[in-house]
């Protein structure tokens, strides 16, 4: 029997939104309004290849009787005795209310197992509400956007333990090494891309071509490297929003988004000859923007004139222009010839294990006391603000909440400064570091 997973919450959190996109179509109404699903609504959902029933639901209300409301929590209750697991999403913008609070209680008594998914965390928009997820004593919130399909690759990791499969052959986390890692390759057209993904597999997987745009849609190939699964993702070139003009392009191109956002690891492809263009930097910066760990590869070495030169003149834009991504791997290599490309897994999976990294609370913040104490935070009307407490609250990327006096007045410089000491001082290189600021004292005080 398949997993049947029933989304439960309080109304308006993005049950239906979320449902719609785990079936894969508009079959449940999705409105502002709250109460518009007043029935539970079944569907056969896939992610990333997993299988399961998922059962829209009615949002939680305190209600009862022979009341609409009561009769629609009546059919909740039924959907939540089905289930083998509950989902519960809450509204990371909204933040925590006392109506999550009371059926998160609930929920923590049943003896259904319950996965907890903060929803709307688009843009680093519902960081503070992620924060105060974990007060639902519900284990680690996953940061989802049902709208925009973001952080589904974490769902699905949690979610497939409770389907039967074997939890280090999802989780890839840093402590078991193990995992499918989905990974994919990315960059202009007629980069060599798909040249790339036949080399690694060892086979014409993937037709290529000299002429661009020979792949249309993402190809999807399961594969595995020495004892690690791979989910290998072989995507269409991506050209300046301004140049894209036919439909068709424009969804092969929306494909490729979405490969990059489910991906772990994007393999950055570009043309050693050409050298780094400012459509590879865009790329660069959407894949740092959806929180990915990312590895830059020189195609085309062997047909590089200055070698030395070239290499300088791409890390040194690479510096200038994506300080976030500071000291990101790169490696050359000749897709077509095979040299080089050897040692691009192996840093494929160094750069993944930093991105799932961790880094205890104590250290953490023997750390922030040490660096405020070399480097102050500004004064701000007077008073010197004060840095109070900083743990992690997430990895992939590594995320932390900073509790400050006043977080509204740290300076976007201060943060650049906090987060390359990170990097520097606990390995995290080459990977995209997120600081949530909140206001307060230490939480766990």
């Amino acid at each position: 029997m398949p997993l049947t997973v029933a989304i439960v919450g309080r109304p308006n959190v993005g049950k239906s939104t979320l449902f719609n996109r785990l079936v894969g179509r508009r079959q449940a109404l999705v409105h502002p309004t709250p109460g518009v699903t007043r029935d539970r609504r079944e569907g056969e959902a896939a992610l990333l290849g997993l299988s399961f029933r998922a059962i829209d639901t009615a949002g939680l209300e305190d209600a009862g009787g022979e009341t609409l409301a009561g009769r629609m929590q009546a059919q909740t209750a039924r959907a939540i005795d089905e289930a083998d697991l509950l989902l519960m999403l809450v509204d990371a913008r909204a933040g925590v209310t006392p109506l999550d609070a009371h059926f998160a209680d609930a929920l923590r008594r049943s003896a259904k197992p319950v996965v907890l998914a903060a929803n709307k965390c688009e843009g680093g928009a519902g960081a503070a509400g992620l924060v105060e997820a974990w007060r639902l004593g519900l284990g680690e919130p996953v940061p989802i956007s049902a709208e925009h399909g973001e952080g589904l690759s974490a769902l699905f990791d949690a979610l497939a333990p409770h389907a039967g499969l074997p939890r280090d052959a999802v989780e890839g986390g840093a402590d078991d090494g193990e995992g499918a890692l989905n990974l994919a390759i990315v960059g202009r057209p007629n980069v060599g891309k798909s040249t790339l993904v036949n080399r690694l597999l060892g086979e014409e997987r993937v037709l290529t071509g000299p002429e661009p745009g020979v792949t249309r849609d993402a190809v999807w190939v399961a594969w595995s490297w020495r004892g690690r699964e791979i989910r290998l993702i072989d995507t269409a070139g991506l050209r300046r929003k301004a140049r894209v003009t036919e439909r068709l392009e424009r969804l092969t191109a929306g494909d490729t988004h979405n490969a990059i956002r489910f991906a772990h690891v994007a393999v950055l492809l570009v043309d050693g000859v050409e050298g780094l263009e400012k459509s590879d930097l865009t790329i660069a910066r959407q894949i740092a923007e959806e929180g990915r760990a990312m590895v830059l590869a020189v195609n085309k070495w062997d047909a590089v004139a200055d070698r030395g030169g070239r290499i300088g003149e791409i890390c040194d834009r690479l510096e200038r222009s994506l300080p976030q991504l500071r000291g990101i791997p790169v490696r050359t290599l000749s897709a077509l010839s095979g040299r080089g490309v050897e040692r691009l897994l192996p840093t494929v999976f160094e750069i993944y294990e930093i991105w799932n990294g961790r880094v205890d609370t104590g250290p953490l913040n023997r750390w922030l006391a040490g660096t405020v104490d070399r480097h102050p935070p500004p004064i701000v009307d007077g008073r010197r603000l004060r840095l109070r407490y900083m743990t992690q609250i997430k990895t992939r990327p590594p995320t932390f909440a900073l509790f400050a006096s006043r977080p509204a007045a740290v300076p976007e410089s201060y943060l650049r400064y906090l987060t390359n000491g990170l990097r520097e001082d606990f390995g995290l290189t080459g990977v995209p570091i997120r600081i949530a600021l909140r206001k307060g004292r230490n939480p766990y005080v």
